[in-house]
C-alpha cells in the first residue's frame, strides 16, 4: 500500500516527457513518483531507435543546458554520431545519433531509481482526482489505491486508449505490444478534457543476417564525433562506430503497395486518427508523390546486443503478406527476415489550446500536460515538454513564476508557443523553419543562451556553471581581442593570396574580425599570422568564428526581436472580459477568450487575430493605463 501523503508531484508515464519531468521535480527537491504500466517502458524507443536529426538535435542541446538528461544519456549509449546540414548555414547545423536502444533504456531507468527524492513506481493509472475547489488532489490506481499529490503532470504518450494496426488486424495496445492506458483515456474524455485521437507508425525490424549489405550503400558516422552534453564537450571518444545502410523502393515496390493499398488500415477507414505530414506512411508516400520513382530508406541497427535492424521511412499499416512482397523488391532486402511488422497506432491526446505556456491546464489547477499526450510527436519534443512541465510544477507549488521561453530564446520557446497559441490538428514536429530567429539559435549557443536560466531554476549543477562561465569568458575575450586586433595590408593579401582568395581592395589594414568575415577564411587558417591565439577548446573556436562571420546577419535578428519586444512585454489580464473590447471582431473575441494569451505579442500569433484586432487590444491597454493612474 503506498502512503496517500507521500508524493507532492505524481508523474503519469515514463516515457521521454515522463522522464524528464520527474527527474526535474526530484532534483528541485520535490517528493516525486513516476508512474509506469511497466518498467520496459522507461525511455523507450518504439520507433526510430536515434536522438537528433533537424531541429531535434537543437531540442536536445537545451534540454541540456537547462539541466536536462536526454544529451547525457545518449552520450553513454550512443553507436553512430553525425552531424546533419554541414554544407549550410550555422544555424541548421544539427546533430544526430543512432541509440543502442536497449542500453539507452537501461541508462535511463538505472538514473531514475538512483534519483534521491524519486521513486519509480509498476502500477497503471486510471484517474485524476480533484479537490472542491477543481484542483489536482491526486490519482487511482488500477487496485484502487488513492494517492494524494499536489501536482499532477501527464505524460502517457501513445498508450492513451492505443489501438495498433496492421491490415484488417486491429488490437487494443500500447507501442511494442505493452498494455495501453484505456481506463484513463474514458476518464478524462467523461471529466470533459477536449480530447484528438492522432495516429503514428512504425516500420518492420528485420534480422541483420538476413540482409544483403553490397547492395545498400554503406553510411558511417562522423570521424570526430561531437557529443549532445556540454558536460563532455572535451571528451574525446574512441570507439568503432556502426555502420547504416542506405537503399531505395522502386517502381515494383510502388505497384504492389497501389495493388493492395485498400488493404491498409489507413485507406480502409479503419483509422481515424490524424498522422504526422511530415512522416508518412510509405503507401502515403506512393499514393501522394505518384511522380516519385523512388523513396530512400534507412537501415538502422537497434543495439550492439540485438541483430535487429530498423526500416527507416517504411512505416506502414498493410497486412503481413503485403509487407513481406514489397519489402523483398527492395534492394538488400530480397531475402529479409521480419521479426516485427510494420504497423500503425492509434492514441487520444490533449488539445493543447487548452494549456497556459507553463503547459498547465487552464481549467485545473496543479495538472501539468507534456510530450505526444499535447499533440506533438517525437521523443525530443517530448523531452522537452517533460523537462518545463516539471520545472513548472516545482514553481507552482513554490509560489514562483512559471518558466516560459520566448520564440527568440529557445527551440523550446517556438514549439511550446506553436502547441498552445496556434494549436496542431496533426502530430506536430519541431523544424528548423518554424523558428523565425534560427540564426540566434543554433546548436552551438544552446549553452550561452539557456545555462543562466537553469541555473536560476535550480537544475543546473555547481560544476555545469562553472566550466559554462569559463567557456564564455573565454569566448568572449577572444571576440574582443579579434575586433581589436588588427593586420597590415601587405601580411593580410599575402594571407588571401594562399588561401586562394582574391586580393583584398582595400588600402587600410584589417581587423581579424573583419579577415574571418570574408567567406573562405576559417578562424583556423587564421592561425598561421595570429601569434597571441589563446589555446582554445574546438566548440570555443566554433562559437567564436561563427560569432564573427555572421555578425551582421546576428545583429540584425536582435534588432528584429528588440522591435517586437515591446509587444512582449505588454501584459494581458488572464481573467480579461475580450468581449467588452469594442472594436474587436467577433472571430478574435472568441480567438481570444479561448486561448488566453499571456502577452499582445502571444495574442499577435493567434490564428484568427488580425493586425487590426492588435492594434485595438493596444489601443484598449493604453486607456485602461491612463485611467488607473487617474
Amino acid at each position: 500500500m503506498i502512503d496517500k501523503k507521500a508524493f507532492e508531484i505524481v508523474v503519469i508515464g515514463a516515457g521521454h516527457a515522463g522522464c524528464e519531468a520527474g527527474l526535474a521535480a526530484a532534483r528541485l527537491g520535490m517528493k516525486t513518483a513516476v508512474f509506469c504500466t511497466n518498467l520496459e517502458s522507461v525511455a523507450m524507443m518504439p520507433c526510430n531507435p536515434s536522438i537528433g536529426g533537424t531541429g531535434k538535435g537543437h531540442l536536445v542541446r537545451e534540454v541540456d543546458a537547462l539541466g536536462g538528461e536526454m544529451g547525457i544519456n545518449i552520450d553513454k549509449t550512443f553507436i553512430q554520431s553525425k552531424m546533419l546540414n554541414t554544407s549550410k548555414g550555422p544555424a541548421v547545423h544539427s546533430l544526430r545519433a543512432q541509440a543502442d536502444k536497449h542500453r539507452y533504456h537501461d541508462e535511463m531507468l538505472k538514473t531514475l531509481k538512483n534519483q534521491e527524492n524519486l521513486d519509480l513506481i509498476e502500477a497503471e493509472i486510471i484517474d485524476v482526482l480533484t479537490d472542491d475547489e477543481g484542483a489536482v488532489c491526486g490519482v487511482v490506481t488500477a487496485e484502487g489505491t488513492e494517492i494524494g499529490c499536489k501536482a499532477l503532470i501527464i505524460c502517457t504518450g501513445t498508450f492513451l486508449a492505443g489501438r495498433i494496426f496492421i491490415g484488417e488486424e486491429v488490437k487494443e495496445s500500447g507501442p511494442d505490444g505493452l498494455s495501453p492506458a484505456t481506463t484513463l483515456a474514458e476518464r478524462l474524455r467523461a471529466k470533459g478534457f477536449p480530447m484528438r485521437r492522432f495516429k503514428t507508425g512504425t516500420p518492420a525490424r528485420m534480422t541483420a543476417e538476413s540482409l544483403n549489405y553490397e547492395a545498400m550503400k554503406e553510411q558511417t558516422g562522423d570521424e570526430r564525433i561531437v557529443p549532445f552534453s556540454f558536460l563532455n564537450e572535451d571528451k574525446e571518444y574512441e570507439m568503432d562506430q556502426i555502420s547504416c545502410w542506405l537503399s531505395y523502393t522502386n517502381e515494383d515496390t510502388h505497384r504492389i503497395i497501389m495493388d493492395n493499398i485498400e488493404k491498409s488500415a489507413m485507406y480502409s477507414g479503419n483509422i481515424v486518427g490524424v498522422g504526422p505530414r511530415y512522416c508518412p506512411s510509405i503507401e502515403d508516400k506512393v499514393s501522394r508523390f505518384r511522380d516519385r520513382k523512388r523513396h530512400q530508406l534507412f537501415v538502422e541497427p537497434e543495439g550492439l546486443d540485438t541483430n535487429l535492424m530498423y526500416i527507416q521511412g517504411m512505416s506502414s499499416s498493410l497486412p503481413r503478406d503485403v509487407q513481406k512482397d514489397f519489402y523483398s523488391t527492395i534492394p538488400g532486402l530480397e531475402n529479409a527476415e521480419i521479426v516485427k511488422p510494420a504497423y500503425a497506432i492509434e492514441y487520444d491526446c490533449i488539445d493543447p489550446l487548452s494549456l497556459k505556456p507553463s503547459l498547465e491546464n487552464k481549467e485545473v489547477p496543479g495538472l501539468f500536460c507534456a510530450g505526444q499526450f499535447n499533440g506533438s510527436s517525437g521523443y525530443e519534443e517530448a523531452a522537452s515538454q517533460g523537462l518545463i512541465a516539471g520545472i513548472n510544477a516545482v514553481c507552482k507549488l513554490k509560489g514562483k513564476s512559471p518558466l516560459v521561453l520566448r520564440r527568440d530564446q529557445a527551440y523550446i520557446g517556438v514549439l511550446i508557443d506553436d502547441l498552445v497559441t496556434k494549436g496542431t490538428n496533426e502530430p506536430y514536429r519541431i523544424m528548423t523553419s518554424r523558428a523565425e530567429y534560427r540564426l540566434l539559435l543554433r546548436q552551438d549557443n544552446a549553452d550561452r543562451r539557456l545555462t543562466e536560466i537553469g541555473r536560476e531554476y535550480g537544475l543546473v549543477t555547481d560544476e555545469r556553471y562553472e566550466r559554462y562561465c569559463k567557456k564564455k569568458d573565454k569566448v568572449d575575450a577572444e571576440v574582443k581581442r579579434l575586433r581589436n586586433k588588427r593586420v597590415d595590408i601587405s601580411t593580410f593579401r599575402a594571407f588571401l593570396e594562399r588561401c586562394g582568395e582574391l586580393q583584398a581592395e582595400t588600402a587600410s589594414n584589417q581587423t581579424f574580425a573583419e579577415m574571418l568575415a570574408r567567406p573562405g577564411v576559417s578562424y583556423d587558417a587564421l592561425a598561421e599570422i595570429d601569434d597571441e591565439r589563446p589555446e582554445l577548446g574546438l566548440n570555443e573556436k566554433i562559437e567564436v568564428e561563427v560569432i564573427l562571420k555572421y555578425d551582421g546577419y546576428i545583429k540584425k535578428q536582435i534588432n528584429e526581436v528588440e522591435k517586437l519586444q515591446n509587444l512582449e512585454n505588454k501584459r494581458l489580464n488572464e481573467g480579461l472580459d475580450y468581449n467588452s473590447i469594442s472594436g474587436l471582431r467577433l472571430e478574435a473575441r472568441q480567438k481570444l477568450s479561448e486561448i488566453r494569451p499571456r502577452t499582445v505579442g502571444q495574442a499577435s500569433r493567434i490564428s484568427g487575430v488580425s493586425p487590426a484586432d492588435i492594434n485595438v487590444l493596444l489601443v484598449y491597454l493604453e486607456k485602461m493605463r491612463r485611467e488607473e493612474k487617474e
